[in-house]
């Protein structure tokens, strides 16, 4: 099919996630992509984007890493599926290992499942499920952060804190408890107020990033800890964005030599190439659903594609990369580079106001404008035109590139991401940009 027959299919049956589609189906044409090689995506026309947000913040290495590549093809060769329930296959065990290994002290036990949400799910229900049997069926609450994002499922949803993803399924969600996030005062308040009753708090460790790049100061994620330890409480960091060296560490947590007693990851951990999440428990949490089969203490939970063997192998090369590339120094020296072309070339803009930056996770706030004119929608509409895929949060630009971008690519996609900022704050921007998209 050519481009306008596959952008005619689409408006006639897709419906694209967080997206109104009567603009969708409207005055831009989609963006059809066709193809991946490094950081660059390639349309159906044969034109080239730099990936500047990681193809929502999973892709690592880059696309069409012949590493990753093999690895699938292998298992390809072997099975692309079978189930855990009852069975196991080898690199599911593999890669649970190697997690053990890599994550933060003291998680060693591996549950998988599908996706970020899927994650946070399971480590809902089994913070939940521990308290309960364990001795403390009161501790049925949660503590969420304001503007915490954890995910799309009901149970994620609970614990998120966006009114303007959340408020519609208000009636359908459990009732939870809400802290400031970075103020550990009000954490301690929130906490101290539901004395025994609190089961977990859950956080993203560092930076929020739905919630358009907010930064958490430092010394807080250690206070969380401290605090969950005093008052007997479970704390879950949902690293889903933060892990796989987003933020210069190979998880968020590293950074303050915390440990959770759950941890959430998904994104990057196949590098960007199949669905795959794993939720990381401590051996405490994992005894605490030990028993005889009748005193039906069993994690009843379980998805058909659970530890599906393709993305664990994919996951597996990924991880292969990271040690054999030096990944992390990599994205420390990125991250530098990435402040520097900041300063440079947008912190002087006109209409910028807070930039935000941990590594390579990068929120640059648009100011000055009724978000009705949806701004930053703009820049990326302008920088599209220019030769980067970038998505905004409100007036809130994000940039996240593939911690495998080059020196040269990097420089490019702030030149650009500079200029459309420009391009999108000029007077009449909406219907100009538009009108050189149709053209």
């Amino acid at each position: 099919m050519n481009t306008d027959e596959l952008r005619a299919l689409d408006h006639a049956h897709l419906w694209h996630p967080f997206t109104q589609q009567q603009g969708w189906e409207g005055d831009e044409p989609p963006l059809v992509i066709e193809r991946g090689d490094g950081a660059r995506l390639y349309d159906t026309d044969g034109n080239a984007y730099l990936d500047g947000v990681s193809s929502l913040w999973c892709t690592v290495h880059g696309h069409r890493q012949p590493e990753i590549d093999a690895a699938v093809l292998e298992q390809l060769g072997r099975v692309a599926h079978t189930t855990m329930l009852g069975l196991s296959h080898p690199t599911a065990i593999e890669l649970a290992g190697k997690l053990a290994q890599i994550t933060p002290a003291g998680l060693t036990r591996v549950f998988y499942s599908d996706s970020g949400s899927t994650a946070v799910e399971i480590a809902l229900k089994m913070a939940f499920q521990f308290q309960a049997q364990n001795g403390h069926p009161e501790r049925t609450k949660f503590v969420k952060m304001r503007e915490a994002y954890h995910g799309d499922t009901i149970g994620s949803v609970s614990v998120g804190g966006m009114d303007l993803f959340h408020a519609t399924y208000r009636p359908l969600l459990f009732e939870t408890l809400e802290a400031e996030p970075g103020d550990i005062a009000d954490l301690e308040r929130v906490v101290a107020a539901a004395q025994g009753e609190v089961a977990a708090v859950i956080l993203e460790p560092l930076v929020q990033g739905a919630a358009g790049m907010l930064l958490q100061p430092d010394g807080y994620l250690k206070a969380v800890r401290e605090l969950c330890d005093r008052h007997g409480v479970l704390l879950i960091a949902d690293e889903v964005a933060t892990g796989f060296g987003r933020t210069g560490r190979m998880f968020a947590c590293e950074h303050e030599g915390v440990s959770p007693d759950l941890m959430c990851l998904a994104k990057g951990l196949t590098g960007g190439y199949l669905p795959l999440a794993a939720t990381m428990a401590t051996e405490e949490i994992y005894s605490g659903f030990l028993g005889d089969h009748t005193d039906y203490r069993t994690f009843f939970h379980g998805h058909t594609y659970t530890g599906n063997p393709l993305a664990c192998a994919a996951a597996l090369a990924n991880l292969a990369i990271f040690e054999r590339e030096g990944t992390i120094t990599r994205v420390q020296q990125l991250a530098e580079r990435l402040t520097a072309l900041l300063d440079d070339k947008v912190r002087p803009l006109p209409h910028v106001g807070e930039l935000r930056q941990r590594g390579l996770m990068c929120g640059i706030e648009i100011e000055g404008f009724d978000p009705a004119r949806r701004t930053g929608h703009l820049v990326t509409l302008a920088a599209r035109l220019r030769g980067a895929i970038i998505r905004p949060l409100g007036d809130v630009v994000v940039l996240m590139p593939p911690l495998g971008i080059t020196d040269g690519e990097l420089d490019e996609l702030v030149a650009i991401t500079a200029m459309a900022i420009s391009d999108a704050s000029a007077e009449g921007a909406s219907d100009s940009l538009r009108a050189r998209l149709l053209n």
